[in-house]
C-alpha cells in the first residue's frame, strides 16, 4: 500500500480494481474535497457521487461529444498498449468510472491516462496551463466475484441513475454502448 496525498493506494497485482476521478474545478471553492474526505464506506462513496452527478457548478466538459471522445479512445487504445483490460467504464459530465484488471502498476496507468487526455482535452477547449483533473483518484480493489458484478452494474448504470440515460446502452460513453465491459469482458477475481 501507498498513499498520494489523502488517499491510500494498494491493489495486488492482475487483480480487478474500481477507480474514479473528477474534473478539477468541480466543486465550489470552500467545499471539502468530494470523494477524498475521510475514510468511505461503500454507502458514504454512493452518496458523494450522486452529489457529483447532481452538481450543477463547476466545468462538465466531459459532456461535450469532442471531450468524452477523447477519453473513451484513449481508454481503449491504453488497453492494448498499456497492459489492462476494461471490464466496465463511463465517462459522466464531470468525471469517470472505470473498472479494469491491470497488468501493470495502477498508478501509471492512472496517471498515462490522465497526462494524455487532459493535454488533447485542454488544447481542444483552448486552455493552456491549467489542471484539467483532480490530481488525486479514488480506487477500490474488488475481493470477490459478487463485488465485481455489483461494481460492473453500478459503473454501467450510472447514467441511468443520475438521469442522463434511460438505459446503460444509451449513454453513448460506456462499456455498454461501446460493447467492451460488463458481462462480456470475462472478468474473473483471483483466489
Amino acid at each position: 500500500m501507498f498513499w498520494r496525498r489523502r488517499l491510500p493506494h494498494w491493489a495486488p497485482e492482475d487483480s480487478p480494481v474500481f477507480v474514479t476521478w473528477r474534473l478539477a474545478g468541480t466543486l465550489p471553492r470552500g467545499q471539502p474535497e468530494l470523494l477524498v474526505r475521510g475514510p468511505l464506506d461503500g454507502k458514504t462513496f454512493v452518496l458523494q457521487d450522486r452529489e457529483l452527478d447532481h452538481m450543477a457548478s463547476g466545468p462538465r466538459w466531459l459532456r461535450e461529444p469532442p471531450i468524452a471522445a477523447i477519453f473513451r479512445d484513449a481508454l481503449l487504445y491504453g488497453e492494448n498498449v498499456r497492459r489492462y483490460d476494461l471490464l466496465a467504464w463511463v465517462v459522466m459530465p464531470n468525471h469517470v468510472h472505470l473498472v479494469l484488471q491491470s497488468k501493470a502498476r495502477l498508478p501509471d496507468v492512472v496517471r498515462w491516462l490522465k497526462t494524455a487526455t487532459a493535454v488533447r482535452a485542454n488544447r481542444t477547449l483552448g486552455r493552456n496551463g491549467e489542471p484539467f483533473w483532480q490530481r488525486e483518484y479514488f480506487d477500490r480493489w474488488i475481493r470477490s466475484e459478487e463485488e465485481l458484478l455489483k461494481t460492473i452494474s453500478y459503473v454501467e448504470n450510472n447514467p441511468v441513475t443520475a438521469g442522463l440515460a434511460a438505459s446503460p446502452e444509451e449513454w453513448p460513453w460506456s462499456s455498454p454502448a461501446e460493447d467492451t465491459g460488463g458481462e462480456t469482458a470475462g472478468a474473473t477475481v483471483p483466489a
